[in-house]
């Protein structure tokens, strides 16, 4: 049998028995939280059963409504389906959206739909009050269909999302209508690219069941954005980004209870972890004609509805449920008494084009059926209630106009007689922001400390930290091995080059005179590359902001812009302190910020256009990778673009910071919402093929293991070999003292004093012979600790830094400011002669020498100068 033909088979199962319904009903009546044995058997429930299960869901569900706010409350939205593309690079067996070009042709419609037609759409639906323009397309079709490829690049577009920003733009401008985005499958990247234009977004998980996709004959077969850890990795990443989200569950396309029970867990653990999903959407398989799977039974009213009810279960008072009720045959009091309390999308004005068969009810009608089961029914927006109350981050400072004209500000629902009608899309306040709060912060994080060890917000911003805790716990001990470390030993003295993967996992793990011995051949591989002089730089940090809503939870730096250590300051601050840099003997700002909700894209290239005017000699090394991708996205560039702009406004070399771990798996436990590691080496690699030279980092001693150092520094390598284009690389211990992470119990306090020698030393060899530099923190260690490492196989001290507030903040201890004469002495304790040098590792040019000598040692009196 064919996939073309195929009905899937669901495996058999035997029908729980009489106790255990029992028991799981009890415990479903008793509020105690089920597992996914007890799920399975509640989803087959039927008769008095059912009526049981469905009377317990319904109260939970209306404890939830209580305190939300709006008892007796069920919603809709009023909206538009906009089918902006039918065509998609998979093959679902039971699609009939999806259509193929020649089809599309003969009925003398596009590849896609073109703006005049899309905004035709949205304008009828804005006349008769639709707030929403439900945007629904295929996955990716231009990989699949050269005449989708064709379209785009006739139109100016690179993707087909570049495509649905922009059609988002003119529909916010031009009809007023708020785009919900159903583009399929999305990367973080992507993500970053949608936020700024809809307040919401979705994609169906559909199951977990991962047999539905790999084996011939099941309905997912042939279809790559299907995959279950795939889609689950989209969810993931809309929680990361804060993007209010729509997902939910198609039952009956061949799946086990068990199966649908661990699919609505799955969707739980990311709802927990991340608190993003807005509402969970149950719909049933419906057979269609001239598909593969037209000969499948529909899915049941009773299977529908106990689902309803588990669902409701499982996800809580405060999850939100939405059946559609189009595809319920008019049953809908037993939908709101299973637990529901939302009717999803319903359009005056379209067809629901995924199931064009099936007509929307009449709004009217809809009202009467709800009345009837005791419920009233209200207009919602796209974005759900709870998140237009929330703000920020959950909204984009570009959508809160939009939001706002439409939403009731106490409820969060909509004003329903609101005028629908377009509104400017901009970047905030149309340029850089003014200077606004602490903005002494980097003088006086030394002197009066920050205000409070964490934010107000702790418990919300980063996400579930009980789901982090189990998560972290394997990171919390680092684990030993056993490994012949004298082999490995003798082969990096010989060639590191060498070193396999178990013997530098077995020299990351050495102690006592193992270490000594690797931390004496980093050192002589040290000095046999760099010689004896210990360089540093004269440099001045800028962290032009510290209003961020990424949520990095190793962070202390980051603050709300209404919290009492916020600050930014303004272009003319930047230029000051750059100025006054250069005065002291600076060749180098290191500039860097918070991702502040209301920067333009285009700040950064202000900021270093800024310190240019005013030090035209100054090199700018600025902007990690993170807010790269951030100018990117809200500019709507791709990363070459706007590397290529920030370089013709005066940016010289990045820094590679927001590294962490290169690794996922240590990355999502400490960061929220920060770019994973795909994306930072994109950026990375991107700038280098620019001529654009970067540095590069590791922070450790966190939640992390050996192993993720290894593999980190062999990406490092990997990349160097590559581009050539670091031009060192800098150990960055976890400083825990304030860091969210570390107070909610999830961290360790740091590394150990042995950690670091071993990175420092491993760092050198591994590196070995592509990475000349090995820069040590001074801030972090203290001099003592750089001296150490400085014998351990370091060659640089980085530098004078003048102010920094991020190590400050995070409860470092060892100042924000080093003279030359302190870089001195932390290498004399190192028994070593010290240089300065520029950013790329250049001699530094005598004037700038004579300027660093003569104001030594007075610069903390000199600065700040500035009335802020």
């Amino acid at each position: 049998m064919s996939d073309q033909d195929a009905v899937p088979q669901t495996p058999q199962t035997d029908r729980p028995t009489a106790n255990a319904m029992r028991r799981a009903l009890k415990r479903a009546r008793d509020g105690v939280a089920l597992d996914v044995t007890e799920a399975a058997v509640l989803l087959q429930a039927r008769g008095a059963d059912l009526d049981d299960l469905t009377a317990s869901a319904a109260r939970v569900r209306d404890a939830g409504l209580e305190a939300a706010g709006r008892p007796g409350v069920i919603t809709y939205s009023k909206s538009v389906f906009i089918p902006l593309t039918r065509l998609c690079r998979d093959k679902c067996h039971y699609c009939t959206f999806v259509t193929v070009p020649g089809k599309l042709r003969r009925a003398g419609h596009g590849m896609f739909m073109s703006p005049d037609e899309v905004l035709d759409v949205a304008r009828k639906g804005a006349e008769l009050g639709c707030k929403e323009a439900l945007i629904t397309l295929g996955d990716k079709p231009e990989d699949r269909w050269p005449e989708a490829r064709e379209w785009l690049d006739a139109h100016g577009y690179d993707d087909t999302i570049a495509y649905v920003r922009a059609i988002s733009i003119r529909i916010l401008e031009e009809t007023g209508l708020l785009p919900h985005l159903n583009p399929g499958v999305l990367s973080w990247t992507d993500f970053q690219r949608l936020k700024p234009v809809a307040p919401s977004m979705g994609m169906m998980l559909e199951t977990t069941a991962e047999r539905l996709w790999s084996e011939p004959g099941m309905p997912h077969h042939g279809s790559p954005d299907k995959e279950p850890a795939v889609r689950l990795r989209v969810l993931e990443d809309a929680g990361r980004s804060s993007v209010p989200f729509t997902s939910g569950l198609l039952i009956g396309i061949g799946e086990t209870y068990e199966e649908r029970a661990e699919s609505l867990f799955a969707l739980r653990r990311t709802a927990r972890s991340y608190h993003g999903i807005q509402e969970l959407i149950i719909q049933n398989f419906r057979a269609k004609p001239d598909t593969a799977m037209r000969g499948m039974p529909d899915a049941e009213l009773d299977d529908l509805v106990a689902t309803v009810a588990v669902a409701r279960h499982i996800m809580g008072p405060s999850g939100n449920l939405q059946a559609p009720p189009n595809l319920v045959d008019g049953e809908y009091t037993r939908l709101i008494g299973a637990g529901i309390d939302d009717w999803g999308g319903v359009s005056p004005v379209t067809i629901d084009h995924v199931n064009p068969e099936k007509p929307w009810p009449k709004l009217e009608e809809l009202s009467e059926q709800s009345a009837q089961a005791g419920f009233e029914l209200r207009e919602r927006l796209c974005v759900y209630p709870e998140f237009v109350t929330r703000g920020e981050p959950w909204l984009d400072p570009r959508l809160l106009p939009h939001v706002r004209a439409l939403a009731d500000p106490e409820t969060g629902l909509a004003i329903a007689d609101a005028p629908v009608v377009g509104r400017p899309w901009q970047e905030p306040d149309e340029g850089y922001v003014a200077a606004s709060g602490r903005t002494d912060l980097h003088r006086t994080i030394d002197t009066e400390g920050r205000t409070s060890d964490r934010r107000d917000d702790f418990d919300e911003v980063y996400g579930d930290w009980e789901a982090l805790r189990e998560q972290a716990a394997p990171g919390m001990v680092p684990s030993r091995i056993d490994g012949d470390v004298r082999e490995a030993l003798a082969v990096a003295a010989d060639d590191p080059t060498k070193l396999t993967d178990d013997q530098a996992l077995a020299l990351l793990h050495a102690d006592g005179p193992a270490l000594d011995a690797l931390c004496a051949i980093a050192d002589d591989i040290r000095r046999t590359v760099n010689g004896d002089d210990v360089t540093y730089i004269v440099t001045r940090n800028i962290n032009f902001t510290n209003v961020c809503y990424t949520g990095c939870r190793f962070c202390a730096f980051a603050q709300r812009r209404t919290d009492a250590d916020a600050y930014t300051l303004s272009l003319d601050q930047v230029a000051d302190r750059a100025q006054q840099a250069w005065d002291v003997g600076a060749v180098e700002v290191c500039m860097q910020g918070g991702i502040h909700p209301d920067l333009p894209g285009t700040a950064y290239f202000d900021i270093a256009k800024a310190v240019k005017e005013r030090v035209p000699g100054m090199h700018v090394h600025a902007f990690s990778p993170m807010e790269v991708v951030n100018g990117a996205t809200r500019t709507g560039l791709s990363i070459r673009e706007w590397l290529t702009a920030a370089r013709e406004a005066g940016l010289d070399s990045i820094p590679g910071t927001a590294a962490e771990i290169l690794d996922d798996e240590v990355r999502w436990i400490l960061t929220k919402g920060k770019l994973p590691t795909a994306t930072w080496i994109e950026v990375i690699k991107t700038a280098h093929e620019l001529g654009i030279r970067s540095s590069s980092t590791m922070m450790y001693g966190h939640v992390d293991q050996p192993r993720h150092w290894l593999g980190h520094l062999r990406t490092l390598a990997g990349i160097q070999q590559e581009t050539g284009g670091f031009t060192e690389f800098v150990t960055l211990p976890f400083i825990h003292t304030n860091a969210p992470v570390y107070l909610a119990g999830i961290a360790r306090p740091g590394p150990t004093t042995r950690d670091n020698r071993a990175v420092t030393a491993m760092a050198r060899i591994l590196l070995h012979p592509h990475i000349p530099n090995i820069q040590t923190s001074w801030v972090k260690l203290g001099t003592e600790g750089a001296a150490e490492m400085l014998r351990s196989g370091a060659n640089d001290l980085g530098g004078t830094l003048m102010e920094e507030t991020i190590s400050r903040m995070a409860g470092s201890s060892y100042g924000s400011y080093k003279s030359v004469k302190d870089l001195t002495a932390v290498a004399d304790a190192a028994g070593r002669p010290a240089k300065p040098r520029t950013t790329l590792y250049g001699t530094v040019p005598e004037e700038r020498v004579r300027a660093a000598a003569a104001s030594d040692g007075h610069l903390p009196e000199l600065l700040p100068v500035l009335e802020d």
